[in-house]
């Protein structure tokens, strides 16, 4: 029996799954491998955590992670940016998929369009690939010169997998604000191995079960744990643990901010006299700050129940959040 390997689409990539594929193939697929999207969170750069990469690999969350509204708007465009990419820079682009290295299986990455004529060389007929971004206006300010640290480190692992010279990014910001960029392997050879170097350990952790360590954004970690851990019961033993040195830490964390509110109140006040019946104060003619009215609807509850109970019935639920809360013994007076 002979076995044929797989057809590069790449310099250095196979083609693992078409784009036209069902979704939950998809899904299932990217948990082989480390893709383009998990890189950023792998470094610390994206907005989830190492964390999230490695029980997502494991089959530990739910294989549906819908991103939700940005995700949508984010697919229903890529179609029309990368027309737009191609009718510009007079080129030719065709959807892939997921491609998985030759000699590394586990790095994979999903391209949104490869380019079968770049524009930077059109006597060479050299073929590379284009990343299709859609940002809100609120982040333009981070794609100004360059990409943000996230997309580049996404980039930098897709040219690492298909062994691309350089990958093309477009991305349409605030629905009306076209930009485009080259992301070259020339010059980032460092940073490529430095990734790849990354990827390939936290790989090597989610095989052998090793959980990498709770480093990122704590309110995304927070979350994390509260969605492995949706039902909470019972009593864990914190014996050999580093949970009393977290607890003073805790507490002393707690204790600081308590100080840092009582000086910014004490502030307030103060700063609220200055102005006398003034709104707004000045040091000369240049604006310093003002004290200026707000406001924000309210709901009488109690009101409403008893006059609307339908309307109070169909719009007001009960949501369920959690809080730590620290042993009398164990609560702080003063801090460390």
């Amino acid at each position: 029996m002979t076995i044929t390997a797989p057809r590069r689409i790449t310099p250095t990539a196979y083609l693992v799954l078409p784009a036209s594929a069902d979704r939950a193939d998809w899904l299932a697929a990217r948990r082989n491998g480390i893709g383009s999207s998990d890189v950023a969170d792998a470094l610390g750069v994206g907005y989830k955590t190492a964390q999230h990469v490695y029980y997502d690999k494991r089959g530990d969350l739910p294989t549906d992670d819908d991103a939700g509204e940005p995700a949508l708007w984010g697919n229903l465009h890529e179609e029309t940016v990368a027309r737009e990419w191609a009718r510009r820079n007079r080129s030719v682009v065709r959807r892939v998929g997921i491609v998985a290295h030759q000699d590394a299986p586990h790095r994979m990455c999903t391209l949104d369009r490869r380019v079968t004529e770049c524009p930077l060389s059109p006597d060479v007929h050299e073929r590379c690939a284009l990343e299709v971004k859609t940002r809100n206006a609120f982040v333009a300010g981070k794609w100004r010169r360059e990409v943000p640290d996230d997309v580049l480190a996404q980039v930098l692992w897709q040219i690492a997998v298909t062994g691309y010279d350089h990958i093309h990014v477009a991305c349409l910001i605030g629905g009306n604000d076209y930009r485009q960029y080259v992301i070259r392997r020339d010059g980032n050879e460092a940073l490529i191995a430095d990734i790849v170097a990354v990827c390939d350990r936290l790989w090597a952790d989610i095989k052998a079960g090793r959980v990498p360590d709770s480093t990122g954004d704590p309110d995304r970690l927070v979350e994390l744990y509260e969605q492995l851990n949706p039902n909470r019961d019972g009593v864990a033993a914190l014996d050999g643990t580093d949970a009393y040195e977290q607890l003073l830490e805790y507490e002393s964390g707690r204790l600081e901010e308590k100080a840092g509110k009582k000086r910014k109140d004490t502030a307030k006040a103060r700063l609220v006299e200055l102005l006398g019946d003034a709104e707004m104060g000045a040091f000369g003619n240049e604006y310093a700050y003002g004290y200026k009215a707000s406001s924000r609807a309210s709901v009488n509850l109690a009101r409403l129940a008893e006059e609307f109970p339908d309307a109070y019935a169909a719009c007001v639920s009960d949501t369920v959040s959690r809080r730590i809360d620290i042993a009398k013994s164990h609560r702080l007076t003063e801090a460390l």
